[in-house]
């Protein structure tokens, strides 16, 4: 289509909503995009110019933090943005710490 860019040329997380979604929930299932929109813009950013085994390794993490810590199931209850926000702030202060 003209005027579209190449997918190259923008970052993954630009193209978020046009990913597959959960359709009761309208979240996109990728874990990698879930992990950057979860992000503050800077971390989005820095976390978007790594590898994509990186951003893998990462999303996993932020999955596995979502999941394990009661603290954030009690956040999540009331703020899901929130809770996906704490997690993945705790994942890159443990990776850049």
């Amino acid at each position: 289509m003209p005027g579209d860019r190449p997918k190259g040329d923008r970052p993954c997380w630009a193209d978020i909503n046009t990913l597959s979604s959960d359709e009761e929930y309208g979240m996109p299932m990728d874990s990698v995009a879930r992990f950057l929109a979860a992000l503050n813009p800077q971390d989005r950013q820095t976390v978007d110019a790594e590898p994509r085994d990186e951003q893998e390794r990462l999303a996993a993490a932020w999955e596995i933090e979502l999941e394990a810590d009661a603290e954030l199931d009690t956040l999540d209850e009331l703020s899901p943005a929130a809770a996906e926000a704490e997690a993945a702030r705790r994942v890159l202060d443990r990776k850049d710490g």
